[in-house]
């Protein structure tokens, strides 16, 4: 025990030592992804108060959900592949990185104004496609919003693309700035219902927008803001496309598992997808307070190291793995136990009723199950990010794809939507076994 706190001191004393680095980050990013969590918490509680497990959340769930989707692929894309080509650039050529970001702006600029257009225009042909699995009343709430929330398509890649920058940076200010939209949000749930028509459209695209011109003020004071240039002169580009067209595909297929969530819930009836929403934003906090601290602590420490030598990174990353885990368990644990408790305090006022906390606990317990599995999975994920061996995502997204697919079809028949989040940690039990396998061969 004595040489463990030795070594803890050890560490904690140097400045240069690799895991002070994450023990800090890790420190700062929990702080920061604590206090958007908490606006994002009371966000969810004013939802739940005015709406409740009704249609109209189905409706903002299922749109919401679907618009983000490729907006989170491109950011964990950008995160990805830009953070450890940074840190190479920032090494190698740093004269390089001012033109190398405008020219990344022009491009994520075009991007935003593709999806848009695919949002405007795809969105209602969706919808009246049929099969959805909606009840009537909810597909009427779903076109009534779908025009607004295309509008988070362009908004969303942009701030995506700052953020992602900050964190090259090595600063971990975008996580506390990832709670504008929640408090914007809460702010016009809260106003009387007359003085804002749709609080919950409105207040979510004008928390997109406060959300981006944050990280624009943020960038331009620490220089790091210039105007974009619609074209690809940078000597970076050549290993930013290297490594985007493999990732991007990994990335599809791995996120692709959240819009068949979406579908496969949809069919499970009225109320079924506000239910699995609610669960998933508790999941989400207990997640990204530690998970994603964890991961943005990480990546840019392991793409430092690539970046020199990559001596020893696969036992600091297996280590850090492990960790990971174990805290997982506890967490897990200790979610199972409170469940109804949580629910019950954030959510259980106005018309969300005790038959609703109930339901909400039981799929909440499952989902909590994916937890140590997530955790362990994403710290070697940044292991393999840094090394850039975007084939071994590649093969994790097309392994969670089967492995959601089936354990879903076989699941959600016999267990609801209990089934669909138990397939969830399925998923990652699934990939964390092929990382960490990856890992060790690749130690050896």
């Amino acid at each position: 025990m004595s040489g463990i706190v030795s070594r803890i001191r050890h560490h904690l004393a140097d400045p240069q030592s690799h895991h002070r680095k994450i023990a800090v980050g890790f420190m700062w990013v929990s702080l920061f992804v604590f206090i958007g969590k908490l606006a994002g918490a009371a966000k969810e509680m004013a939802i739940a108060w005015r709406y409740g497990v009704s249609e109209t959340v189905d409706a903002y769930v299922f749109v919401f959900n679907l618009v983000s989707w490729p907006v989170s692929v491109w950011f964990s894309v950008l995160t990805v592949v830009l953070v450890p080509l940074v840190a190479r650039v920032r090494h190698d050529s740093p004269a390089e990185l001012c033109r190398f970001r405008s020219e990344l702006l022009g491009l994520t600029l075009v991007v935003g104004l593709v999806l848009a257009m695919l949002a405007w225009l795809g969105l209602p042909w969706l919808l009246n496609s049929g099969g959805i699995g909606l009840s009537d009343n909810a597909l009427a709430e779903t076109l009534r919003l779908a025009g607004g929330l295309a509008i988070l398509a362009p908004l969303g890649v942009v701030i995506s693309a700052l953020s992602a920058w900050m964190l090259t940076c090595g600063r971990h200010r975008n996580t506390l700035l990832e709670g504008i939209p929640a408090l914007v949000i809460l702010l016009a749930l809260l106003l009387p219902s007359d003085w804002l028509p749709e609080p919950l459209l409105w207040g979510t695209v004008a928390g997109f927008a406060l959300h981006l011109t944050a990280l624009g003020i943020a960038l331009q004071r620490q220089g790091e803001l210039q105007a974009p240039q619609f074209k690809f002169a940078s000597p970076a580009w050549r290993g930013f496309w290297s490594g985007i067209g493999i990732m991007t595909a990994g990335q599809v297929l791995m996120s692709f598992t959240s819009v068949i969530d979406q579908f496969f819930a949809a069919g499970l009836g009225p109320g079924a997808l506000s239910t699995l929403s609610y669960a998933n934003r508790i999941l989400a906090l207990l997640l990204s307070m530690g998970a994603m601290a964890i991961s943005r602590a990480t990546l840019p420490i392991f793409s430092e190291v690539n970046a020199r030598s990559g001596a020893g990174v696969h036992l600091l990353a297996l280590r850090w793995a492990r960790w990971m885990f174990v805290a997982g368990v506890i967490v897990a644990a200790i979610g199972w136990i409170t469940a109804p408790w949580i629910v019950g305090l954030l959510f259980e006022r106005g018309t969300f009723t005790t038959s609703d906390t109930g339901r909400v606990a039981a799929v909440l317990r499952y989902a909590l199950i994916q937890v140590p599995f997530y955790a362990f999975a994403l710290t070697l994920v940044n292991l393999i990010a840094s090394q850039k061996k975007y084939g071994i995502l590649l093969a994790s997204g097309l392994v969670g794809l089967v492995v959601k697919i089936s354990t879903a079809a076989i699941l959600i028949p016999v267990m609801k939507l209990e089934g669909l989040v138990l397939s969830a940690a399925l998923v990652y039990l699934a990939n964390a076994t092929l990382f960490y396998y990856c890992s060790r061969i690749d130690r050896k």
